[in-house]
């Protein structure tokens, strides 16, 4: 399986969703089907049913976050080159059609936030990115047409 490459605050971020669904979540849940299991027959227990349903929805989260947290590779402590946009850069581009300057940060597709600045590798801008100098050009097509952005600055 593929590493997935994450922040250090993604990471502490799905490893808090965990616990949360492992501890707290879990047992309310379990009280909820003892609950409803306390109803009588639970043949026709529209609690009963819920409260299952609620409980394999999680236990389907808790399986794929501890897949996702055991391939996890943290960013800060891999050796991407400084001069080339790789996951975990900080880009500064200047926006030819806009002539304004926007900073962005690639993240996996799981980290991505484009409120807070963090855009996915996967996503057409991160795409056009990847790889890609201080200096070049880049062509992106976007749901709002083609945009075109010269890279000023990279750092980490």
């Amino acid at each position: 399986m593929r590493p997935t490459y994450l922040t250090r605050e993604g990471y502490n971020k799905l490893k808090e969703e965990l616990d949360f669904l492992k501890g707290p979540k879990r047992r309310e849940i379990s009280r909820q089907i003892g609950e409803a299991r306390a109803h009588g027959d639970i043949s026709e227990n529209a609690e009963y049913d819920a409260a299952k349903e609620a409980q394999a929805h999680l236990e389907r989260r808790v399986a794929e976050l501890e897949s996702k947290l055991a391939n996890i590779r943290i960013i800060e402590d891999e050796n991407f080159p400084d001069d080339k946009v790789y996951i975990g850069a900080r880009v500064k581009l200047f926006d030819i059609q806009s002539d304004t300057e926007v900073c962005y940060m690639l993240v996996s597709p799981e980290e991505a936030d484009y409120k807070t600045g963090k855009i996915s590798t996967v996503a057409p801008v991160g795409k056009a990115l990847l790889g890609r100098e201080v200096g070049d050009t880049v062509e992106v097509r976007t749901p709002n047409g083609i945009r075109q952005y010269e890279i000023i600055e990279i750092s980490r």
